[in-house]
Parts: C-alpha cells; structure tokens; sequence
C-alpha cells in the first residue's frame, strides 16, 4: 500500500481539518456508488478510507509517523473474516491440516526468511534527535554465488515431480463424516515446489548462508527507552530466493547525568546561591540545545520550577518539541569567610531571628559551656 499521505494528497504536517478535507473530497470521487463498475476505484476507496482513518486518530498517526503502517497493525485492509490476524481459512487448517478448502494445485509459494532482533544502543541526545546507526548482525543472508536460487552455476531448480511443483500433497482419507481431502507440505521439496538436481557448493542448495551484516539504521527523533523499530525486508533471507523476514531493533537508552525524560518533557536541575534566590538574579542553564538564561525570581524556593517550552523531545509526529522542566536547587553556603558570617549574623538580627553564637576556637567552647 502506498503511503498513507500521498493516498490522501496532504503533507506529512496536514492538520486535521485539512485530511478531513482531503478525505471527503476523494470519497466522494471514489465511492463504490459512483463506480459500480470501477474496479480500481473500489479498491482505492478502501485504500483512502484506511490512510483516513489512520490519520484522523492522534494516537495510531503518530505511531504510523514513527514505525509505518506495521506500527497501526499492518498494510491495513484486513479481511473482515480475519481471526488475530489469520482468515477463516487458517481456522479450518488447524483442525483440518495445511490447504484446506485451498483452490487446488497452486503453489504454496516460497518460503518466508526468518525475523532477526537486535538490540539498539542509543545515547540521551541520539533518542531525542535521532540519528543513523549502524547495527552490527549475523543471520542468514543470500549466497551471492547462485544468486539465492541454490542451484550450481550452469543449472536451475527444476519442477518438483512428486507433488506437481505445487508444494502441497493431497491425501483422502476415511472418517466418520466420509471421505475427508487434506494436504500438507510435499516433503520432497519442503513445500517449495521445485527441488535442487545440482546443488551450489557454497550453500548446498539453501540459497542462502550465514554471515555477517553491517545494518544502516536512520532512527527517528523522539524514539524512546522500550520502544522497538521494525524494518521490513531486512531480516535473515529466505531459502532459495524467497522474501526475507523482517528485523526488529529494541532501543536501549543509556540515562543521562544532567536530564531526565518523562515522555516528550525532560527534566533538570539548577543550582542557584542563597543569595541570588532570595534577591533574584538571570542564571545560566544548560539544555538540550545549548546553554540559556532564565530568570530567578527574587524569593525563589527550593523546587520551583521554570519551564522553557520547546527545549524537550520532538514529537514522533515531527510537530514540536515537549518542555524542559528546570528544578530550581537553593544552595547553603558551607563554609563563610568572617565577613560573610558578620554580614549574615547581621540579617539574622534585623528578621529577629535566633542563630547559633559563632564558635571562637577552644577557649570559647569552655567559656561557653560554664556560661
């Protein structure tokens, strides 16, 4: 299916009201009433009603901005019919056996690859802005020898002769109800429906070996912690030709010393002096995108908190960025010059507040405890 914007005509950064638009525009164009005998039309229809309603739900558009239609459950348009993701047949086929109510001698078709999983390790920054990596896998991968088809050079795969080249094997068989008809893989060939007369000497005719693979990897801004990237095609090949499997990256986030994600909104902390909380002052705050001023209000407490927007990590759906949160810190002085504590002795004074005598060395401690 194709993209789910270029369906609807609209740009990846539409509003709502603009795909709405988009939407009834060509529902009206491709509605089954006004094409009864359009074939093509019909299917674009269901095309554009899925795109639509993917796109009008905040939440499936932007998992579908971030992992693409498998990140909405798949290319959409599902037959109805449809059990967790099998068709009816599927159901029949499990109390039944493989091809049951199957069309009759077509091929089963080539074997899928298998999927692969790695693990992505990302730092803070790369998370929040993305960025291209490269993933260091061994799987399966196609023989370059006989360009996957496992057969030697000067020769090919030649028509399975016990099941037709169809892969499957009927067998009748007597049960209460009858005759009963199932199939099942021909093990001649293992469902593919031809075999190897010569096989390649570097994959002894699987069309496929294991090897090393570099992956380059564009991860989009925002992915978080948890979170798992699925790359259609690009998992381990298939025997003989067929289409590889899919590969799938877990993000593994390593924690950052200065910031703290919560969803789109980072957090911070700043340390401010005593005395520019209570007189105010314009402090220095390291963020994401550099360091900023922000304004310390006079009187500020510890755990106040200043928000600069837009400094947080962008949305999947490419529109915007959360917040930094900076946690304001008071700071106590831990060691005072004699001044400094006369000057703070002094305040104390004024706000009627009772403090501790300042210490005089030893002969003041003795002075003070017969006092």
């Amino acid at each position: 299916m194709s993209d789910y914007y270029e369906l609807l005509g609209v740009t990846r950064d539409a509003s709502a009201d603009e795909i709405k638009s988009a939407y009834r525009r060509l529902a009206r164009e491709l509605h089954p009433d006004a094409n009864p005998d359009d074939a093509t039309a019909h299917d674009r229809f269901k095309e554009v009603s899925q795109a639509y309603e993917t796109l009008s739900d905040p939440e499936k558009r932007q998992r579908y901005d971030t992992f693409g239609a498998a990140g909405v459950g798949g290319a959409g348009g599902a037959n109805s019919n449809d059990f967790f993701g099998g068709g009816i047949g599927d159901i029949f086929e499990t109390f039944f056996g493989a091809g049951f109510g199957s069309s009759g001698g077509a091929p089963r078709g080539q074997m899928r690859g298998s999927d692969a999983e790695a693990v992505l390790d990302l730092t803070f920054e790369e998370a929040v802005f993305g960025a291209e990596k490269e993933v260091s896998l061994r799987l399966p991968v196609m023989c370059a020898t006989c360009d996957g088809s496992g057969a030697a050079d000067g020769s090919a795969p030649t028509r399975c002769t016990t099941c037709g080249g169809s892969g499957e094997v009927r067998r009748v068989r007597q049960s209460i109800l009858g005759q009963m008809v199932t199939s099942g893989p021909c093990n001649a060939c293992r469902g593919l429906g031809t075999v190897i007369e010569s096989p390649c000497h570097d994959c002894r005719g699987e069309g496929r070996i294991t090897d090393e693979r570099i992956e380059l990897v564009n991860v989009p801004a925002g992915i978080d912690h948890g979170q798992t990237l699925r790359s259609t095609g690009r998992g381990g090949a298939a025997p003989r030709g067929g289409p590889a499997g899919d590969l799938y990256l877990h993000a593994r986030v390593r924690p950052h010393d200065r910031f703290e994600r919560d969803g789109v909104d980072i957090h911070t902390e700043l340390h401010v002096p005593m005395t520019q909380a209570a007189l105010g002052a314009q402090c220095d705050v390291v963020t994401l995108d550099g360091t900023e001023e922000v304004s310390v209000q006079a009187g500020t407490q510890t755990g106040a908190v200043t928000r600069l927007k837009g400094r947080g990590v962008p949305h999947t759906n490419g529109r915007g960025r959360g917040d930094l949160h900076v946690h304001i810190v008071v700071d106590t002085p831990l060691q005072l010059s004699a001044d400094a504590e006369a000057l703070l002795r002094k305040l104390a004074d004024e706000r009627g507040e009772t403090v501790n005598e300042p210490s005089s060395g030893l002969f003041g401690r003795i002075k003070s405890a017969f006092s």
